[in-house]
């Protein structure tokens, strides 16, 4: 159970200060600099742990087992750094612009997850749609 567990609440921990981060970027910061310094920041961390979980002769040939997708990775992660800081720049709240943003990835992934890699989708899944597209209402609607 542990195994399934500490990997989330590892990302809900995670993700909960980068939507604190992301929102506090000064407004006057050029986005891109700031993606620029956190790429910095964590390319060094990365970087450290990666040579301290090998051995330094098989440092190369783990790099060569990467794909595409590390690449992939990058760009997309550059897109997802820049656009939630703009995200927060065009007066979205924290609580509600991540809500958002994260249920419809939620939905958006479900779909993904069928087409992509042939994952079944249940009925309590799709129950799970409708129930998420209420919750976009009730969060969005105004008044």
């Amino acid at each position: 159970m542990w195994n399934m567990l500490w990997p989330l609440l590892l990302l809900i921990g995670c993700n909960t200060v980068y939507q604190i981060c992301a929102k506090s970027v000064p407004a006057e910061a050029n986005a891109f600099a700031s993606v620029t310094v956190t790429y910095l920041v964590g390319a060094l961390i990365a970087g450290t742990v990666f040579l301290a979980s090998v051995k330094p002769a098989n440092a190369l040939a783990e790099l060569g087992k990467l794909n595409w997708a590390s690449f992939v990775l990058g760009l997309a992660i550059v897109g997802l750094e820049a656009s939630t800081v703009f995200l927060y720049r065009a007066g979205w709240k924290i609580s509600v612009g991540s809500t958002i943003a994260n249920i419809s990835l939620a939905v958006v992934l479900l779909l993904v997850g069928y087409l992509l890699f042939r994952e079944h989708i249940t009925p309590r899944q799709l129950v799970g749609v409708a129930v998420c597209a209420l919750g976009l209402w009730l969060v969005t609607a105004q008044g």
